[in-house]
């Protein structure tokens, strides 16, 4: 469904010198997988996320979504199958959150009464439909986060068409209490479990382990493990990547790896 080959991404730092952002980069994501980009501080997530969205296009390497170059599709093409949650989502107007999360609606021409059915739906998943009709101005971080979290979902909602799906976030549970970065984790698996494809950058190691089928662990712009949680998750590993000692456990529920530090 997406698939990123061999992209390399360079910052201009001043006239002369280039600045490598990604390095040999290669990332699969199939329709009904939820994977989570991992990594420290400048490592490259943010910078995958956005060559995998198409916001910013990599010196070299292609993207593919849906079979197609992503660089050939159209803001419209792209946007009726593809829902992106950036680091910080700016929005100063003092829409509700109710038209806020109808913005994700604004691709499909499927009709005022199915997209106000979606949108409600889509607030109730994220715990906000009390602050519908509340200014998104007014929201505290938490709240404005799971208003723009239901925009998205709202956009891929539904299909159309024999098109995939798939939701790109940046670290969607920055802003969020542990109850509702749980409920992030399950909304992801559900999403994945329609179908969707989830590509999703995260700092919380264990948060990731519960949620992911696939981890992508990355280290100074290249990707340095890739596998299920409990192959990327090895404590060598992580030592060298993170520079903290770690001890994994199991979870005596899940069966998932759990992380002490």
């Amino acid at each position: 469904m997406l698939h990123l080959q061999n992209i390399h991404l360079n910052y201009a730092t001043d006239k002369s010198r280039l600045t490598p952002i990604l390095q040999s980069v290669d990332l699969h994501v199939e329709g009904g997988q939820v994977v989570v980009v991992l990594g420290p501080n400048g490592a490259g997530k943010s910078s995958l996320l956005k060559v995998a969205c198409g916001e910013v296009t990599p010196q070299s390497g292609e993207v593919h979504f849906n079979r197609r170059l992503l660089s050939s599709l159209s803001a419209a093409e792209k946007a009726l199958h593809m829902a992106v949650l950036p680091q910080n989502s700016l929005l100063n107007f003092p829409f509700t959150a109710e038209e806020v999360v109808m913005l994700g609606r604004t691709p499909h021409d499927t009709g005022l009464v199915l997209d106000q059915d979606i949108v409600a739906q889509a607030l109730h998943s994220t715990d906000v439909h009390y602050l519908r009709q509340q200014a998104y101005t007014n929201l505290s971080g938490g709240e404005k986060q799971r208003v723009q979290l239901a925009r998205v979902l709202a956009q891929v909602w539904q299909s159309e068409d024999d098109w995939q799906r798939l939701v790109v976030l940046d670290e969607p549970t920055s802003a969020l209490d542990y109850s509702h970065q749980q409920m992030v984790a399950r909304l992801l698996r559900e999403r994945a479990a329609e179908g969707c494809g989830v590509l999703t950058a995260m700092h919380d190691l264990n948060l990731a382990a519960h949620c992911a089928d696939q981890l992508v662990l990355m280290c100074c712009g290249q990707i340095r493990a890739v596998g299920t949680p409990d192959e990327v998750l090895q404590e060598a590993l992580l030592k060298e990547v993170f520079q903290v000692e770690f001890h994994r456990v199991t979870h005596p529920e899940t069966g998932r790896p759990w992380l002490l530090c």
